[in-house]
């Protein structure tokens, strides 16, 4: 009897159903970002295409190079809204790094495939979240008499946005898995 072996072929790129879902992962949250983002007045606003954009490279698990194109189409969705011009493109690209890096690691027990979601979308989150703060101050407050405010209401912010995302995408991650047809692959 011949042993059998299983190959796994490594897609070539997206395929059009990944592109289609991106795209309209990206829409939800920018509809959740301008709704419930209206309802903050404190400078800044929850950012809930981050959430989508971890739950999109969850899902279609991108090479590096598309997670970062998913994160520049993402800062790019972010201009739209009102706030401070073009940081968004710089923080969402290593927001969605982040992401792709941490689903791509090779750990293999079974609480990190429970958690993967959770984590890497905490910590994705944190990552555009801070990278925007430092562009900012970098940007806007170098050098000025800034009080610790400011900083501190920008750090809780960017805190409970990443829980709220965190707890959104490791919510949806399995549902949306399955209803696409991509099974268990972890």
């Amino acid at each position: 009897m011949e042993k059998r072996v299983v190959l796994k072929e490594k897609k070539a790129g997206l395929t059009i159903s990944d592109v289609i879902l991106v795209g309209v992962l990206l829409a939800t949250g920018a509809v959740l970002k301008f709704f419930v983002g209206s309802m903050f007045n404190a400078g800044m606003k929850p950012n809930f295409i981050i959430a989508m954009y971890c739950l999109a490279i969850l899902i279609i698990k991108p090479r590096l190079s598309e997670a970062i194109i998913i994160g520049i189409i993402a800062g790019a969705i972010c201009q739209v809204f009102p706030g401070t011009p073009y940081i968004n493109l710089i923080s969402e690209p290593l927001g969605a790094f982040v992401m792709a890096v941490l689903i791509s690691l090779p750990l293999k027990f079974k609480t990190y495939s429970l958690l993967k979601p959770v984590l890497g979308t905490f910590l994705s989150t944190l990552a555009s979240g801070l990278t925007y703060l430092g562009v900012l101050y970098i940007a806007f407050y170098a050098g000025a008499d800034v009080e610790a405010i400011p900083f501190s209401m920008f750090s809780i912010m960017i805190l409970l946005t990443a829980i709220v995302n965190a707890v959104i995408v490791q919510i949806l991650y399995i549902p949306v898995k399955l209803a696409l047809g991509r099974g268990k692959d972890d």
